[in-house]
Parts: C-alpha cells; sequence; structure tokens
C-alpha cells in the first residue's frame, strides 16, 4: 500500500480566493491592514524583550495613487527577510503568527496584539490587483531590502529591493473595476468600517494631480490627526487606537458614552441606558451595549451590533454571538478569541459560541433586573420603549426569562405599572387568578370602565407581540398558573344575579337572529352591574386569538369566532325590546342600532356597515324629532 501527500497547487486555489473565499470584495483592506498592524505588533513585542530599539511613532500609511493606479498599505513594523518572504508569501496559507509567538511568547497571550495571519489574508489582495508588489526591510541587523511581485498570485519573481527603512509595503495595481477603492470616499469608508478602531493608528492620503495656479485644498493640517507629508499631500487618521470598550466601566463618563454612540451609530437620539461588558473570565470579552429608544414597533430591526476580534470589525449582527432578540441594541463587543475560520468573517460553530452567546444574554438579563430593583422609576419611564424586546426574549429564551421574570411589567390604562405580583394582591381573587387587558385603550373605552368602576386594574396589551407573550406566559412559563381576559371576552364579573328567565331570553334571541338574519349569534339576557350600558358583543377570548394571530402571520383561517351578545335586561331599551312587535320597522331599527354599537365598542364596523349604521342613525333621529 502507497502513502502520500496531497498536494493543492495554485493554480487551482487561487480562483477559489479571488472570487469565493471572502463574502465582500473590499474585505482586502482589512486583511492587508491587520497584516500591516500585526507587523508592528511583532516589532512592539521584540523591543519590549530587548532585542530591538523602542519605536515612538508606529503607524500604517495607506496611500491612494489615481495617477498610477495604486493603492499602497505601509507600516514600520518587523518587515521580512528574503527567507520569510518566500516561506509566508509564496508558501500559500502558511501563517507566522503561531511560529512567531511561539518564540517570542507575551507573559500573557491576550496581550500579544497579533490579530491577523501573514498568509491567505494577504492573497486577498489579488481580489482587485492585476498586480501586486511588496518591497519589505526586515528589523534584523545586516538584513536586505526584499521585492517580490506577481501578476496572479501564482507565479512570481523576488529580488533586490530599494527599500531603506524597516517594515513593509504592499503595493496593488488595481484592475480597472477596482479602481473605485481610489475615490477619496470610497477608501476612508472602507477604512472606517473595518479598521475605525485598530490598535496602531493608520493614516489615509491621496495623491492629488497637480493643480497650476491654485493652491491645494490639503495644503494644510486642519487637526492633530492631520499632517503633510513631503510631497504636499495630507494624511489623515482614521482610527481610535483605545477605544471606548477597553476602558473600565467606572473611568468613563456618561458623555463618553452618549460620544461614542453617536460617532459609531450616527444615532443623535439618546439611547435609553447601556450595558459595559467588561469580563476577563470565563470569556475574554470586553464592549458596550447600548438600548436604543425604538422610534415605533418594527424599528427593532435597524438595531446593529458590532462584533470585533482584537479591534478588527468581523461583521454586524452575527446571530451565533448575538441572539435574535438581541438584534435591535447597538453596541461593539470585541472578543480576541472568537473562533473565526480563514476568511475572519464567520464564525466556526462550536460549543464556545454558544456559551459567548449565553454569557451575553445573561448579562443583559442581570442588567434589566438590577435597573428594575434599583431604578424603578426610570426603568418604567423606558419600558415602552423596551418591552417588545424583553418579551420576546422571554419567548424566544427559557433562561432569559427566568432572570428577568420579576423584572416584567404591565402598564395599565391608567399609566401605572405592575409586576405580575402586584396585579395578584391588587385583584386576584381566591382561584381566579386572571389577569384583565384592553388592546385599544379608546376603542374599549367603555367595557374598560365597567372593570376600572369596580376597582380592577385594567392592563394595556396593544403591540404584535403581546397575544404571543400572553401565551408563552399561559401555557410556556411553568410557575404563573394564570390566565389573560380581554374585556371584551365574556360578562363575568359585570353582572348580578338576575332573574332568570330562559324563556324572555330565548324569545328575545329569536326576534334578534330573524333581524339579523344571523342564526349563529348567541344571546345573554344579564343584569348588568351598570345602567348605562344596553348590550355588550362578546367574543371568547381563544377563538379571537388564534383569528388574530393566523392574520398576524399572512393566514385567514376561515374558523368562525365564538360571539355573544349580552343584553343588560334593566336597560330601558332592552325592556323595550322584550315587549316589541316582532317585524315592526321601528323594532328592527333599534335591534340593528344595538348591535351595531355593541360591535364598534370592540372593533371598527365594516365599511358597507358603517354606511348603514349612520343611514340609520339619521331616520332614527328624524323619528324622534317627528314624535
Amino acid at each position: 500500500m502507497e502513502k502520500g501527500n496531497i498536494s493543492i497547487h495554485a493554480q487551482n486555489i487561487m480562483p477559489i480566493i479571488k472570487k469565493w473565499l471572502y463574502s465582500d470584495k473590499d474585505i482586502f483592506v482589512r486583511e492587508l491592514v491587520s497584516n500591516a498592524s500585526d507587523a508592528i505588533s511583532k516589532y512592539q513585542m521584540i523591543a519590549n524583550g530587548g532585542e530591538a530599539p523602542q519605536e515612538d511613532a508606529y503607524r500604517v500609511d495607506v496611500v491612494a495613487d489615481p495617477i498610477e493606479g495604486t493603492l499602497t498599505i505601509s507600516d514600520n513594523g518587523v518587515g521580512m527577510t528574503a527567507e520569510e518572504v518566500t516561506k509566508y508569501i509564496a508558501q500559500v496559507a502558511f501563517s507566522g503568527a503561531e511560529e512567531f509567538l511561539a518564540q517570542y511568547k507575551p507573559e500573557q497571550d491576550d496581550q500579544s496584539g497579533i490579530i491577523g495571519h501573514f498568509g491567505l489574508g494577504f492573497y486577498s489582495s489579488f481580489m482587485v490587483s492585476k498586480k501586486v508588489i511588496i518591497d519589505t526591510l526586515s528589523w534584523q541587523p545586516g538584513a536586505d531590502a526584499v521585492r517580490w511581485q506577481s501578476e496572479d498570485g501564482m507565479e512570481y519573481e523576488i529580488g533586490a529591493s530599494e527599500r531603506t527603512e524597516r517594515g513593509t509595503s504592499i503595493t496593488l495595481y488595481l484592475t480597472d473595476e477596482d479602481k473605485s477603492f481610489l475615490e477619496a470616499y470610497t477608501l476612508r469608508e472602507t477604512l472606517e468600517k473595518y479598521c475605525a478602531f485598530m490598535p496602531v493608528p493608520i493614516f489615509v492620503s491621496r495623491i492629488e494631480p497637480p493643480k497650476e495656479e491654485a493652491e491645494s485644498e490639503l495644503d494644510a493640517a486642519t487637526d492633530d490627526h492631520e499632517e503633510v507629508s513631503e510631497d504636499g499631500h495630507t494624511a489623515e487618521q482614521i482610527n481610535e487606537t483605545k477605544p471606548l470598550w477597553l476602558s473600565r466601566p467606572n473611568e468613563v463618563t456618561d458623555e463618553q458614552y452618549l460620544e461614542f454612540y453617536r460617532k459609531v451609530f450616527h444615532d443623535y437620539d439618546p439611547p435609553l441606558f447601556w450595558i459595559h461588558l467588561n469580563a476577563e473570565y470565563p470569556f475574554n470579552l470586553k464592549g458596550i451595549l447600548y438600548f436604543p429608544k425604538m422610534k415605533n414597533e418594527f424599528s427593532a430591526s435597524e438595531g446593529e451590533v458590532k462584533l470585533f476580534s482584537n479591534q478588527v470589525f468581523v461583521a454586524d449582527n452575527i446571530k451565533e454571538i448575538i441572539p435574535e432578540f438581541l438584534l435591535l441594541l447597538k453596541g461593539a463587543i470585541d472578543c480576541p478569541d472568537l473562533p473565526l475560520n480563514v476568511s475572519r468573517s464567520f464564525l466556526q460553530n462550536d460549543g464556545y459560541v454558544k456559551k459567548l452567546s449565553a454569557y451575553i444574554t445573561r448579562k443583559v438579563a442581570d442588567r434589566l433586573l438590577s435597573e428594575f430593583n434599583t431604578k424603578r422609576e426610570d426603568y418604567q419611564k423606558y419600558w415602552d420603549d423596551i418591552h417588545p424586546f424583553v418579551k420576546y426574549g422571554c419567548i424566544r429564551d427559557e433562561k432569559f426569562y427566568e432572570r428577568v421574570k420579576d423584572a416584567l411589567l404591565f402598564k395599565t390604562v391608567n399609566d401605572s405599572y405592575l409586576t405580575i405580583k402586584e396585579y395578584e394582591t391588587q385583584n386576584f381573587d381566591g382561584d381566579n387568578r386572571t389577569i384583565l387587558y384592553a388592546s385599544d385603550k379608546n376603542r374599549q373605552a367603555q367595557m374598560i370602565k365597567l372593570y376600572t368602576d369596580q376597582g380592577k386594574d385594567v392592563v394595556l396589551l396593544d403591540t404584535l407581540i403581546d397575544n404571543n407573550f400572553i401565551s408563552f406566559l399561559e401555557y410556556g412559563a411553568k410557575d404563573e398558573k394564570i390566565t389573560f381576559k380581554r374585556v371584551d371576552a365574556s360578562v363575568e364579573g359585570l353582572t348580578e344575579a338576575g332573574d332568570g328567565d330562559e324563556a324572555a331570553r330565548a324569545a328575545l334571541e329569536a326576534k334578534l337572529r330573524a333581524v339579523l338574519g344571523d342564526d349563529q349569534l348567541t344571546v345573554q339576557l344579564e343584569k348588568f352591574k351598570s345602567d348605562d350600558l344596553p348590550a355588550m358583543m362578546t367574543v371568547d377570548e381563544q377563538s379571537r386569538r388564534f383569528t388574530e394571530m393566523s392574520r398576524q402571520w399572512g393566514r385567514d383561517f376561515a374558523m368562525p369566532e365564538k360571539r355573544t351578545l349580552a343584553l343588560n335586561e334593566s336597560h330601558p331599551l332592552i325592556a323595550y325590546l322584550k315587549d316589541a312587535a316582532e317585524g315592526d320597522e321601528e323594532t328592527a331599527l333599534l335591534v340593528n342600532q344595538v348591535v351595531d354599537l355593541a360591535e364598534m365598542a370592540r372593533q371598527p364596523l365594516a365599511p358597507e356597515r358603517m354606511v348603514e349604521f349612520l343611514k340609520r342613525s339619521n331616520q332614527l333621529m328624524t323619528k324622534v324629532v317627528e314624535k
């Protein structure tokens, strides 16, 4: 039996790298600048060990030259010898990071600052280039400068370079279709996207064509982050080397948190509050999560959580790290130990990622509970903004619910806020653990008043998620054992014992069915505690919820709602209808009017029915005047 090694040829792998390895073409900027930052971190580690002199001005320069059609990324890091160029560049996917760290291992691995790989990342440059040149000079005494160049990433030439300063410059001769990266706006936008918080100062500049009889608009520095080079173009620093999330929470002011929020997310509506994550165990994790003020119920889709690895931007809203229900938040999370795949854009699916996600969820839940316990008044003020995400989180994650359940609030129609336990203390009666609610405070005002007049609290559940949430509390939350009833679900609790005249009820039901042409209508004859209301249309809670939820999900099941017309036998209008003659025009007008008014108290009438209602109202008023 023969044994051998699989050989991967550059001719086979380069087309994959150029077209499929990276999800976005602009990723080459991140890869090359990350490698440049790595080169500087490596030199700093060598200098800290006393093997090389310290530097005061470490930097990465990104220079666009539209005249030559080139983009150059330069650093003053370790540089490379000819042997290292052959080893790290000519061998695709060989990473020098592990070998370097094995030789110059810092006291703590997480402080190495090594963020990339001098291997596949470099080859991303061929996604946009027709030729790539590397000029490099190693830090090692006596080393010669080296030039490496290739037009396709497969065949290359290597020889002497004229570079005289330690470090590396990579010059990309961009293809015609990719010269947009030389435009000032595009280049700056790309650098700010990926490199805004890298640990080494990054300067960007653009060589402008000479202008006759006019001063260049870039001939002077405008602030501390800009400088003018010898050839007259302006280099501007585009990154912050020490992002706010690296600070200790007790060292950061509220204004600094707000300024960071405005700058990074371009949102000038202040957030409700924020969470500063600063953990070294069990994860090396730092970050800031903001709870934005929601403009409407659907703005949850506008969240933006930026994921970084060692201050290098990886992606927005990665579901493996940030649970779906937390994606309405805005913020930045930096985890140097993220198990990224070779493109640095996607996470490997492993247990570490799941534990990290659970940790973030727990920290958010703990902060909510802390806000509730220590700042109840403030917490109530922004409950209206955060409750959709909290409710969604409870439905999606049982552990999240277990942590925040004591901080769940219900806003009443009188604008007070109650927990389930507080509602129970004030309203539950014996075994009847039912929470009364309204979905439309204005339309259901009449029925709400029937309960509040008895001293009952009615909570307001008027958002899309509330149907799902109350079903979760009834059936998914094992410890609650409560039910929810909308104020128009029944007249239970609103009536007194009547005379129980079943014959009168049956006769009245038959009369109403005949007038309305509805043989499915159920009629109740009750004695209401209030004399103000002649009738009330009720719909069975579960059948109504099923219908509403099916419509919410784009399905319209033809399942009839269980509707009941409850008539107040002590009201003079109902007493009149009990004795009114069948087939009489006036009786028909009153029956239809009573039913429509009862229906309007719970939901809008259909357009054609509203037209009939208005016409009938005019007829009844005319009859009153004529009498």
